[in-house]
């Protein structure tokens, strides 16, 4: 593999964007008001410190090591350590994970676009809350313009991708990563003109201790590590196309503080607009696609800065799916010695074909299934979830933890990770050996409960 970042600037603003994710969006300021708002972001902050940073700083220093798809990195290092062979589905795992995940985020990302136009034009003004859940209902419903916008997503990231490092994704994030960050700014500096910013500040930086929960603890650990986008083979894919110079632990540090200021500014305009407009604070789809557009329609100039905030959406998933494809297109290139354009088309096609499935899954192949106590009630796309963020992910990051820890030669991580003072590097190694592993597997045993 020959292609390197331009500079550390690129690859932070690209991983940035690979991290934050429709988390940073539907569920953080769900959390951070159900947990004790401040008292859940100590948490939060602290898990990140303790899981997330580490486990970053591990997938990037794989990936710089093996230069090469996840699935090939691991059948390198094995090899190279003389390690079991078997350790090598650990890539795997990461390459189907997020094929699996790009598959039906390019579904949800194609709502998104359909909502940026509808906003734009007005379709939401006036509406009741009972209109805003026909409109969604009547989308999600609806196999043919799902169709057509999932169709558009996935054009335009693999259009992205298929150009490779330098060409195609560095080019986008010059350009769409600063544009986030402004449109982010602006509906922060507009949310500072409502009525309810005092209240929405104090939501969610005053600490509440009485709301902090076992369970809210736990949900702070997953956040740490599912907003950082660890487990997928992501980050490890970024990591190939760091230089022998990078500083991994600096940029990973970095990496995780770009997510965490998108998130507090991302909830600070949710509080804001949630509460000026007396909606009430919920999760996932149904804020997005219902609350935040019913919301805005009571403010002053709601039709704008509601276009705004769907079109800061629009770019938080086209960074992310491009990182989510990366890894897919890599081996495939690797597997079959084809060139990054034609495994950009194979890898889309694919993907674009299994999102079908999730939209069906919404219409006429919905069926129910209960797992873990929970019925599920969205067949396939239930299925891919499961399989994905209660399965795969935490299961590869758990693994990359004790590849990192047990297997690799400690010089070979101290050399690449350069930590000083030495001491540092032994929390480090240690944390890898037992720690993360350990809060992990608890995290894993409660995620049907979290993901309730």
């Amino acid at each position: 593999m020959h292609e390197r970042w331009s500079s550390p600037t690129m690859f932070v603003l690209a991983a940035g964007g690979a991290a934050i994710g429709f988390n940073n969006f539907w569920q953080f300021p769900q959390l951070a008001a159900q947990y004790g708002g401040g008292a859940y972001l100590i948490v939060y902050l602290l898990c990140v410190l303790v899981i997330g940073v580490p486990l970053l700083m591990a997938e990037y220093a794989l990936g710089r090591s093996g230069r090469a798809s996840p699935i090939l990195t691991f059948h390198f290092l094995a090899r190279r350590l003389r390690a079991d062979p078997a350790w090598a589905v650990i890539g795997a795992m990461g390459v189907l994970g997020v094929f699996l995940i790009l598959s039906y985020l390019s579904v949800i990302a194609g709502w998104v676009i359909a909502y940026t136009l509808r906003a734009g034009l007005g379709v939401f003004s006036g509406l009741t809350a009972d209109g805003l859940n026909a409109q969604f209902s009547q989308l999600v419903k609806d196999p043919e313009k799902q169709l057509f916008w999932h169709a558009c997503f996935m054009t335009m990231t693999m259009v992205v991708a298929g150009r490779g490092v330098r060409h195609g994704l560095e080019v986008l994030v010059r350009y769409t990563m600063p544009l986030l960050l402004v449109l982010l700014l602006v509906l922060t500096v507009y949310a500072a003109t409502l009525d309810a910013f005092a209240h929405a500040v104090s939501a969610l930086l005053l600490p509440d201790f009485s709301k902090l929960s076992g369970l809210g603890v736990l949900t702070a650990m997953s956040q740490a590590f599912f907003s950082l986008g660890l487990g997928a083979g992501a980050m490890l894919m970024y990591g190939a196309y760091l230089g022998a110079e990078a500083n991994v632990t600096r940029l990973s540090f970095m990496v995780a503080g770009v997510d965490i200021v998108t998130a507090l500014f991302v909830s600070l305009v949710v509080f804001a607009v949630l509460f000026s407009g007396g909606v009430a604070v919920t999760s996932g789809p149904s804020l997005v696609f219902q609350a935040m557009p019913l919301a805005f329609d009571h403010l002053p100039y709601g039709r704008v800065f509601s276009t705004g905030f769907f079109a800061l959406l629009v770019l938080a998933a086209w960074t992310s799916a491009i990182s989510l494809a990366e890894p897919v297109m890599v081996w495939l290139s690797e597997r079959f010695s084809m060139s990054l354009g034609r495994s950009a088309l194979l890898c889309g096609v694919g993907a674009w074909a299994l999102g079908v499935v999730t939209i069906l899954s919404f219409n006429t192949w919905a069926f129910s299934f209960k797992f873990s106590g929970i019925v599920k009630k969205l067949g396939f796309f239930d299925v891919m979830q499961v399989l994905t963020a209660q399965v795969l992910l935490p299961l590869t990051g758990i693994l990359i933890a004790l590849f990192v820890g047990w297997r690799m030669k400690p010089d070979m991580m101290r050399e690449a990770l350069r930590l000083r003072p030495s001491w540092l590097y032994l929390v480090w190694l240690w944390s890898m050996r037992l720690v993360i592993p350990v809060l992990l597997l608890i995290v894993l045993f409660y995620l049907p409960e979290l993901f309730a």
